[in-house]
């Protein structure tokens, strides 16, 4: 039935759309009403060193195609990562007959024909070609933790490491949509140790682009370990109470994350989202807006079409403080009786959900240092511990550390803390510094909101 050519080698796009399509037009011909299929193929490698001296080297290779079928209102998904013909028969057979003895749901399906991306697709540049040999990748471990250990004050070390990969994605439906796309990936990060015994405080650098021309230099990520590390040594506690805290980027990013989930289409159609009745309506204070840029090149989430071949576009998801709309796939679009918005995204098995791509909150207009100036006594949170918060009702409260602000500077490191409020008064009372760095797929700049608790001493 099926005939599908796959070697140890990277497959091109082309090939990789070749085979999806193919595996969609089986599941046709054996009886389905409408068939996606997900193809994806990946290599990378990482090499770890420890001490100066080589930890771990490792290399990996594999491709999977993933199967969804619908028979009426009925639907299956299954995978495999064996790509014989036999294989592939038993995979359709098997779909077709879980597909109808599963319950039906008059909400799932394809995405409408008519929004399916047409034309061209943006360049987004994910993927630079390059073959990054094992022995440069080492060399950059290296140096990271050259650098690192050169710091006065490092006692020790957990290591660092280097890596390179590449992706290949397709996605086919029997909708006649047919696309594929690559990408690249680099990243090198660092973890060191200072102090002793009971006194000995752990911190890291890490970054990661598309582009290995666009890696930090690995000396500069091995410093940047060591001096947030040094800079935690020997914490100090502070008292219960009411203060304003700053978010430093890399934790204050995690704020967004709660947004998106409680405006997916599974938790509004769920009616399990803090956010239930915010559409249309101020959620934020109208400093504040938050966009979507799937376009940007050479960006970690950057992507044309989403999970289900509808095309993406850039996106004022809050727009000076307002809710602009639900990230919908298809199946949430047609329960709330709406149109889906091109956030859908795919692995090889199950149903959609939903994501953004290159998502931040815009900078503000005063640095880091102003947006701290008129504080006496606050917290600067470096990092956050554990994921307490109910994203039905949106109380928040996590463990947290990083340094006392005193008269609107930095002072002491603090740790053993818990900050606690409510996510809806956390985003009206959000304050943003005018740091904003495209690193991540998700960023925002240094964050200030005032009136949270912390639990102390």
């Amino acid at each position: 039935m099926v005939s599908f050519a796959y070697s140890n080698g990277m497959l091109t796009i082309s090939q990789a759309e070749e085979q999806a399509a193919r595996l969609v037009a089986a599941a046709c011909q054996a009886g389905a009403d409408a068939a996606d299929v997900v193809f994806v193929q990946g290599q990378s490698q990482d090499i770890s060193v420890r001490l100066g001296q080589l930890e771990d080297v490792g290399r990996s290779e594999g491709a999977e195609i993933g199967l969804r079928l619908f028979i009426g209102h009925r639907s299956a998904s299954v995978s495999s990562s064996d790509f014989s013909k036999e294989a592939l028969d038993a995979l359709v057979e098997r779909a077709v007959a879980m597909a109808r003895e599963a319950p039906e749901d008059r909400w799932a399906g394809l995405a409408p024909k008519e929004l399916l991306m047409q034309g061209a697709a943006p360049e987004i540049e994910s993927d630079d070609g390059k073959e990054i040999a094992p022995a440069v990748l080492r060399e950059l471990a290296l140096k990271a933790e050259d650098a690192a250990r050169s710091v006065d004050g490092i006692t020790n070390s957990e290591g660092a490491s280097a890596s390179a990969g590449r992706t290949i994605f397709a996605l086919a439906t029997s909708e006649g949509f047919t696309r594929g796309s690559s990408s690249s990936s680099y990243g090198c990060s660092a973890c060191v140790i200072a102090g002793q015994g009971v006194n000995m405080q752990r911190d890291y650098d890490f970054h990661a682009t598309r582009y290995f021309e666009d890696l930090d230099a690995a000396e500069l990520i091995g410093t940047r370990a060591a001096e947030r590390t040094i800079a935690r040594l020997n914490p100090t506690r502070i008292d219960s109470g009411q203060m304003p805290i700053i978010f430093d980027p890399r934790v204050g990013s995690g704020f967004l994350s709660y947004l998106i989930q409680g405006i997916s289409g599974g938790a509004i159609t769920r009616k399990t989202s803090f956010l239930l009745d915010s559409l249309g309506k101020p959620v934020f204070n109208e400093g504040i807006t938050i966009k979507e840029d799937p376009w940007r090149k050479r960006g970690i989430a950057s992507r044309a079409f989403d999970g289900e071949g509808l095309p993406t576009k850039p996106n004022n998801i809050i727009e000076k403080g307002r809710l602009n709309g639900w990230l919908l796939d298809s199946a949430a679009a047609r329960q709330l009786g709406m149109t889906p918005t091109g956030h859908a995204r795919r692995g090889v098995g199950g149903p959609p959900s939903t994501g953004t791509a290159n998502l931040y909150l815009e900078a503000g207009k005063v640095t880091p240092e102003e947006l701290m100036s008129d504080i006496k006594l606050g917290i600067y949170v470096t990092e956050m511990i554990g994921s307490g918060v109910n994203m039905i009702t949106g109380d928040y409260s996590r463990g947290a550390s990083g340094f006392i602000i005193r008269d609107g500077q930095l002072a002491e490191p603090v740790a053993e803390i818990t900050v606690a409020g409510n996510l809806k008064d956390i985003f009206m009372h959000m304050v943003p510094a005018n740091d904003l760095r495209f690193r991540r797929g998700t960023e925002v700049p240094t964050l200030r909101v005032d009136g949270l608790m912390v639990a102390g001493q």
